[in-house]
C-alpha cells in the first residue's frame, strides 16, 4: 500500500472514530428525536453516512457489499424517517448502525487498498463534481462526512443532547 494509500485510509479512520464518539452515548430514544424544523433524526444521519460511504467504495469499483438494498430507501439523500413506516424491511436500530459504522472503515480498506486510482464508472454528483477513481469517491466521502457529523453535533445541541 502506498503512502497515500495509507494517508486516506487512516483519514476515513479518524473521522470516522470521530462520527462514532457523537453517537455512543445516544439511547434510542434520542437517537430518534426529529429537532423542530428538520426533517430527519440523529440515526437518520448515521445510516445516511452508512449508505453513502458503502455506495461511494463500492458500487463505483463494482464490489459487492453485505448490506441490503434497502438501504438505500431508507437512508440515501431525500428519505427520511416519516418514510420508515413504509418499509418492508426493518430500519436498522442506533446499536446496529454503530456496529456498521465501526466496522465500515476496514472493510472499504480491505476491498480497495491497492486499487485507489483505478478507474471506475464516472460518477457526476448532484453539485457537479466528476468523480472517477476510488480515492475522488473517498476523499469526496471524507466531506460528507464531516458535513453530517456537524449535523449530527448541531441536532445534540438543539436538542440538549
Amino acid at each position: 500500500m502506498t503512502r497515500s494509500d495509507s494517508a486516506i485510509f487512516a483519514q476515513l479512520d479518524a473521522v470516522r472514530s470521530l462520527t462514532v464518539r457523537q453517537l455512543e452515548d445516544l439511547t434510542p430514544l434520542q437517537g430518534d428525536l426529529i429537532p423542530s424544523g428538520f426533517r430527519n433524526s440523529i440515526r437518520w444521519n448515521a445510516g445516511h453516512l452508512v449508505a453513502v460511504l458503502e455506495r461511494f467504495a463500492f458500487k463505483a469499483p463494482a464490489l459487492p457489499s453485505p448490506l441490503p438494498a434497502s438501504f438505500r430507501t431508507q437512508f440515501d439523500f431525500g428519505s427520511s424517517p416519516a418514510s420508515w413506516m413504509d418499509q418492508e424491511e426493518p430500519v436498522p436500530a442506533l446499536e446496529e448502525l454503530l456496529e456498521l459504522l465501526r466496522e465500515q472503515p476496514g472493510r472499504v480498506q480491505d476491498a480497495l487498498a491497492g486499487r485507489l486510482d483505478e478507474p471506475v464508472e464516472p460518477y457526476t454528483t448532484s453539485t457537479g463534481i466528476l468523480l472517477t477513481t476510488p480515492r475522488e469517491f473517498l476523499s469526496l466521502a471524507l466531506y460528507h462526512e464531516g458535513l453530517h457529523m456537524s449535523v449530527i453535533k448541531l441536532y445534540r445541541r438543539l436538542l440538549g443532547l
